[in-house]
């Protein structure tokens, strides 16, 4: 089993009450709230817990970004893995993700991907994602297009990474005349691509029909399931079984030296609402043309108050019920994990282990018991349940050249 190290990266020095008095952090909430010497002492922190992190024993370092909001001061996540990329040794660096259809140059984020992969010396995996709906309003990029953007970009980098240049790109959304970048990535063909996601079926069957490993972000076991359905499904139209190594899970879990103290901290969990898009404004988030119709109309019934949040609304002690957050010392948290892990079955686990204020010291402890006492105990235990990573149940990666080289063609075949 792969273990990663997780945290939202909040902008968590000023009042939520700003935050909730306005009604929505993502997107319209003014930056006038941001203190930049509050954010150069949090981003300190931040990187001084990741390294920390490695030499806790984890084997990743999970990294994501996102915009117009602070629940997430990560406005670009390569910044931060390109520094990680040089300060650590032994940790994978893992980008969940970059959001592609915000990108205006597919090529110009292939060249920094490689550096990346290069200066790590082969430990990046890079993630790729959709963005948020409301990140689309943000950066002027029609939501209609978001799929097609996706796919395409995601097609053009790995002809960039995997074809000699120069060659020529005319696709539906980006135009290259010439493609020759020339950094590219040290792992050959390319460094593994994984998915996360919460909502779309769309989004699962693609990365099953690619054969990337699909990270559920925190979904309850139920939906965790329904998932590996549509997953195993996809996979057998396109003639494989997957197995865990194709499975990744995201668990929100603090741990600290007493049970009082993790409750507490672990309520930092709902600051914000708790919610991947923060507190979200449902027009904002799901715009016309983001989601598919079924998912549209979901959001929509919510807006005008017919239906609940398609995303859940739970308090805090429902979600500690139901373990989408798990919180004690290490002697209690453990069974829950392997509960979860017995479930949902993931060869890949990233463990949110702080959010909000969370003190630096508080967030340092609880990284020590994650990596000292915790994931020692779900390595032990994934190896009864067999639950393989993608670097232990290794494949090599091939490229279909005679069938690869048409915009918006890429494939990939393991």
């Amino acid at each position: 089993m792969h273990l990663m190290y997780f945290t939202e990266q909040p902008m968590a020095a000023y009042s939520a009450e700003e935050g909730l008095k306005f009604g929505a952090t993502a997107l319209m909430f003014s930056n006038k709230h941001f203190d930049p010497v509050a954010g150069s002492r949090l981003y300190s922190e931040f990187l001084d817990q990741y390294l920390y992190a490695e030499e806790m024993g984890v084997d990743g370092i999970m990294l994501n970004e996102h915009h117009n909001a602070p629940f997430c001061m990560q406005a670009k996540a390569n910044v931060f893995a390109a520094i990680l990329a040089g300060m650590t040794k032994r940790v994978k660096i893992v980008l969940l993700g970059n959001p592609l259809p915000l990108a205006e140059n597919p090529i110009r984020l292939a060249e920094e991907l490689a550096m990346i992969d290069m200066v790590s010396k082969g430990r990046l995996v890079s993630g790729f994602v959709r963005g948020g709906g409301q990140e689309q309003l943000a950066t002027g990029v029609n939501p209609a297009f978001n799929r097609e953007r996706f796919e395409e970009a995601h097609d053009l980098i790995v002809k960039a990474w995997t074809q000699p240049g120069p060659f020529r790109w005319e696709g539906t959304h980006y135009q290259h005349r010439v493609v020759n970048p020339w950094a590219v990535p040290l792992q050959k063909p390319y460094p593994r691509v994984w998915i996360p996601g919460v909502l779309s079926t769309e989004t699962i069957i693609w990365a099953a029909k690619k054969r990337y490993p699909y990270i559920a972000l925190n979904t309850s076991i139920e939906a965790t399931k329904r998932i590996w359905a549509t997953y195993d499904q996809a996979a057998a139209e396109v003639g494989y079984t997957p197995g865990p190594e194709c499975r990744g899970y995201l668990q929100r879990v603090h741990v600290s030296d007493t049970e009082e103290k993790a409750i507490r901290n672990a309520k930092q969990f709902m600051w914000m609402q708790g919610e991947f898009t923060g507190l979200a404004h449902p027009v904002w988030s799901s715009p016309s043309g983001y989601f598919s119709p079924s998912q549209r109309r979901g959001f929509v019934e919510f807006a005008v108050g017919r239906a609940l949040s398609p995303r859940g609304r739970e308090t805090f002690e429902q979600q500690m019920d139901n373990m989408q957050i798990i919180a004690g010392t290490p002697k209690t948290v453990i069974p829950k994990l392997k509960r979860i892990m017995q479930e949902t079955r993931p060869g890949i686990m990233a463990l949110w282990g702080n959010d909000g204020t969370v003190s630096d010291a508080d967030a340092r402890t609880c990284i020590r018991l994650l990596g000292q006492e915790v994931m020692p105990a779900m390595r032990a235990y994934a190896k009864e349940l067999d639950l393989t990573s993608p670097f232990e149940n290794d494949a090599p990666v091939s490229i279909d050249y005679a069938t690869d080289l048409k915009p918006g063609r890429a494939k990939v075949a393991v």
